[in-house]
This record gives structure tokens, C-alpha cells and sequence, in this order.
């Protein structure tokens, strides 16, 4: 089958990789031009992806969005015949409009939080000031999640501080902020992939890790690692009273992709904080890891409008980002990158183990060696699974330290609060 990937910022360049492996014909777009210079030996690379659909055609061929972006694109081509899959119009706005995702929510019984949005600071901080109580501050669309803050004093006067920090940057970067209300429980997501019609393949728990450090201290970041597993169980109760209300708007607006809704938890009650309706990283990493058909197969079933008997490991895997500073800032001094640094494996690594690495910002040279080729130290992920939450994260673990990268690091306990004690009261409350 040939696949063409249109990227925004390389997410999908490892499932295009995976697509290649499956022996798939595969050509890899990115818009992000600083990105460009990644995967080079790896993946073959294409200037202006529409200048391929002749190359790809219709029927037989994929096109795969990784972002949202292109929702107005995916809708024009499945008009034209084209194979699409990875969301559409109104599903960007889902996601990149959070008052208009929580409006969705309330039309479909869906519970909300409070939220509102603001477009400037002053406006966010004036209202924090009235409405006394912790607030989460959120940034729509792709804006860097170091703007996000989840706050602890009553009167908001952290979050005033956040907010006020804001001035140091570009109004462009700060011109769209969200305060949600906080919600006190266990935060857990839950996904599934659409058709277009109807539900396909199983329904996907998971549990992102977004502090820098182990323990869930340090600054939010996109994510350092996530817990997932898959069940059939329609009777999944943190299923029924999320994601399976949106059936009848996704078949509305045609969405053809992955949707999650992330929430929080408590004994008696779910709190849906947002929607993530494309692609995720690195969930599709765990997609990768966790499912047992050919992926190629099962995507393009998703993009036609048809079901699949997708079968998959009954397993908990677990996703574990490798970084190197300057992560998760950016900053554009090479000074303090590894740009250019080789990536080593010692006598115990085997081919095996490479099965279960996902290279984020990664080349090869002339000779095939593996390198580091972007500025930002977002490297690699690192998954595995088993029939243990433990188990998985150990298996991570082990492959990591065979991985020899200079001022590497990662958080050690991705997924061991579920282990521990979170998989219990989960249980007790009802919700898995």
C-alpha cells in the first residue's frame, strides 16, 4: 500500500516508520521546517505533500494526518476519494477550542467543569481575584505546556503569579488562556479509535505523567510517560459516561481518527477536563506496542468507513520519554543540546529491544549509526508491556540503561501510583 503522512511537528514520523517495516511504500511530510532535519536515513521525505496525491491515489492508498490543523484538508479529500484518516474539521476544533469542546459536552450529557476563556492576562487575573477557590491555567491549541499551572491556594494567589509571568512573552503566545476549575481526584483517560460511523477496536485506559520528575514534581511537560491498557468491556463505566455520548456528534461530523477524553475521577463523580482528537504521543507509541495486527490494516480499515477484528495484547505497556537538556525548554543555543552526539547501545542490547524504541528527533548517517539531530533533547521513547503495570515499567527500564545517550534522563516510576494504590480505589469506585 503506499501511505503518505502529513506531519505538523514529526508525531507520526515512528507509526510512518512502523508503516515502512510492515513493508508499506511510505512518504513523510513535516511542516515544521526546524524539524525537517530529522529522521533523514530513515524515512524518505517529501517537500510539498500535495504534489503527492497523484503518487498515493485514491482507493487503494493512506493518507495519515498526525495533528490537528488539517481537518479542513482531511474533509476536502475524502470528498475527492481520498483514503484519510487522523480526524477532521470540527474534530480540530475539539481539541484547539476548549469552550467549544465543553458546549459538545453539555449538548451530549457529557458532565463539565467550570472554565472560561480569556485572550489577555489582565482579564484572567481579574477574574481569579472574584472567584476565589484553585484554578487551573490551560493554553489552547499547541502553545508550549510550560504556560500550564495547576494551582493550590484558595484565593488563586499562585496562579495570579503564573499569570503575571506571562508579560515576559510574546502576546501571541499567551493569546488564548483558559482557567479551569480543579477537580481533586485521580486523573485517567480513555480513548477510542472512529470510523466515521461507529466505534473500532477496543476502548484504551491510560494514565499520562506530565511533571518532569519522578514523584510528579518539577514543571509540566507535553508528556514524559504514560500507562495504557485495552479492554473490550462496553460496560466500562468511565467509557459510558464519557467518550460513548460523542457517538452520535462524531458520526455528525464524520470524524475518522483516535479521540481521548482526559478526566478526573473521584468515587462518585468524572470530571472531563479536554479532548485530544488526533493522534497522540505517546500513545500511538503504546498503539504500537500493544496491538498485534498489522497496523497498516487496521488504519486503513478506520479511514474507509469499515470495522476490524483488531486483536491486541490484554497487557498494561507502558510509554517512557528519554530527553537530554534542554527539555522541555526551548532554547536555541547549541551549547546546551546534544545535537550531533552519537546514540550508543552496550553488549546486552539485541534486536529485540529495538523493537520496543520509538526515535523522536533522531537521524542516521552515511553508515547507518543513529544520531541526535535537533536542538531541543526530545530523543527517544521507550515501551514495553506486561501482564503487570510493574512488570512493564521494569521492562522500560531495562532497556533504557542499555541505551547509552550523555546527560540523559527519565522518570523511574511511570506507572507505579496505579500499581500501588490507584488500581485499587479505581476498582472500589467503579470506573475500571
Amino acid at each position: 500500500m503506499r501511505v503518505l503522512f502529513v506531519s505538523l511537528d514529526l508525531s507520526g514520523a515512528d507509526l510512518a516508520y512502523r508503516f515502512k517495516k510492515e513493508g508499506h511504500q511510505v512518504r513523510f511530510f513535516v511542516e515544521d521546517k526546524s524539524q525537517r532535519i530529522n529522521y533523514k536515513g530513515i524515512l524518505d521525505k517529501v517537500k510539498d505533500w500535495k504534489k503527492e496525491l497523484d503518487w498515493v491515489g485514491k482507493g487503494d492508498g493512506l493518507i495519515v494526518f498526525d495533528s490537528i490543523g488539517y481537518g479542513k484538508e482531511q474533509n476536502k479529500l475524502r470528498k475527492q476519494g481520498y483514503s484519510v484518516v487522523g480526524g477532521c474539521e470540527l474534530g480540530d476544533k475539539l481539541e484547539h477550542d476548549r469552550q467549544y469542546c465543553k458546549k459538545v459536552f453539555a449538548n451530549y450529557g457529557v458532565p463539565v467543569i467550570p472554565s472560561n476563556n480569556f485572550t489577555n492576562v489582565d482579564d484572567a487575573i481579574a477574574y481569579i481575584k472574584k472567584n476565589k477557590g484553585p484554578w487551573v491555567v490551560k493554553q489552547n491549541g499547541h502553545a508550549d505546556k510550560i504556560f500550564n499551572y495547576v494551582g493550590d491556594f484558595e484565593d488563586g494567589r499562585d496562579v495570579i503569579d503564573v499569570l503575571k509571568n506571562y508579560y515576559r512573552y510574546k502576546n501571541s503566545e499567551c493569546a488564548s488562556i483558559d482557567i479551569q476549575k480543579k477537580a481533586i481526584g485521580i486523573e485517567i483517560g480513555v480513548a477510542r479509535y472512529f470510523n466515521g460511523d461507529d466505534w473500532v477496536g477496543p476502548i484504551e485506559l491510560n494514565i499520562e505523567h506530565k511533571d518532569l520528575y519522578s514523584g510528579g514534581l518539577g514543571p509540566k511537560t507535553y508528556e514524559m510517560g504514560t500507562l495504557m491498557w485495552m479492554t473490550n468491556d462496553e460496560n466500562n463505566r468511565l467509557f459510558k459516561e464519557t467518550l460513548a455520548k460523542l457517538k452520535d456528534y462524531l458520526r455528525k461530523i464524520d470524524f475518522r481518527g483516535d479521540v481521548d477524553v482526559n478526566c478526573i475521577v473521584d468515587e462518585k463523580n468524572v470530571y472531563p477536563l479536554e479532548l485530544t482528537t488526533r493522534f497522540g504521543w505517546p500513545a500511538t507509541h503504546l498503539h504500537v506496542e500493544l496491538i498485534k495486527s498489522p497496523i497498516g490494516e487496521f488504519l486503513k480499515a478506520v479511514a474507509d468507513g469499515k470495522q476490524y477484528d483488531l486483536k491486541y495484547k490484554k497487557e498494561f505497556a507502558t510509554a517512557v520519554l528519554v530527553a537530554t537538556p534542554p527539555f522541555p525548554y526551548h532554547i536555541r543555543i547549541n551549547k546546551y543540546s546534544s545535537k550531533g552526539e552519537y546514540i550508543y547501545f552496550n553488549s546486552e542490547f539485541t534486536l529485540g529491544d529495538m523493537e520496543h524504541i520509538h526515535f523522536e528527533e533522531v537521524s542516521k548517517d552515511k553508515y547507518g549509526n543513529l544520531f541526535i539531530s535537533s536542538n531541543t533533547g526530545f530523543i527517544l521513547h521507550v515501551t514495553h508491556s506486561c501482564k503487570t503495570a510493574k512488570g512493564a515499567q521494569k521492562k522500560c527500564i531495562d532497556v533504557i540503561k542499555k541505551v547509552i545517550i550523555p546527560k540523559k534522563f527519565y522518570r523511574n516510576d511511570i506507572g507505579l501510583d496505579f500499581h500501588k494504590c490507584d488500581k485499587k480505589r479505581l476498582k472500589e469506585w467503579g470506573w475500571i
